[in-house]
């Protein structure tokens, strides 16, 4: 009988972590949901914010100042499939405190969906179990913004 040592039951990948911050953030504190929307503008294509739908994540340290973000989802023309452990993978490779969503209605729409409803109530769920807090979930269309935070919805 072949004799086995503890490695050779162990020969699968190793899953290493590592963050290493680069550069300083250039945009300001974000303190409200107007600063929150003129950032995402300076990321998502404009020539796009009309044809199809893109979910992003800014993540946050304690002072509210952004320390990265992330393209979680890009869509068709009326929807976007969310992967909730990749959004919350992103903060937690971070050590992010704070998560604020955005995503784009090419309907020019401003309304959240029952499907957008849902996905923010499952998400600030998913950071509640995790110690992290979910700021805001803006909608934005090519000429206004919906901010789940200052409508109350959040």
């Amino acid at each position: 009988m072949k004799h086995h040592t503890t490695t050779d039951f162990f020969k699968i990948g190793e899953v290493q972590l590592s963050y290493e911050k680069n550069i300083e953030s250039p945009f300001e504190k974000i303190t409200c949901s107007k600063l929150a929307n003129n950032c995402i503008r300076e990321i998502i294509p404009k020539e796009q914010i009309n044809y199809r739908e893109y979910m992003y994540a800014f993540y946050f340290n304690n002072s509210n100042h952004v320390v990265g973000y992330h393209l979680i989802s890009l869509g068709g023309i009326t929807s976007t499939l969310i992967d909730k452990r990749i959004l919350m993978q992103g903060a937690l490779l971070t050590n992010s405190v704070a998560i604020m969503l955005f995503h784009n209605h090419p309907s020019g729409k401003l309304k959240p969906s029952n499907a957008d409803i849902l996905l923010t109530e499952e998400i600030k769920e998913a950071a509640r179990i995790l110690n992290l807090k979910l700021l805001d979930h803006l909608i934005i269309t090519e000429k206004d913004y919906y901010s789940f935070a200052d409508e109350g919805d959040l």
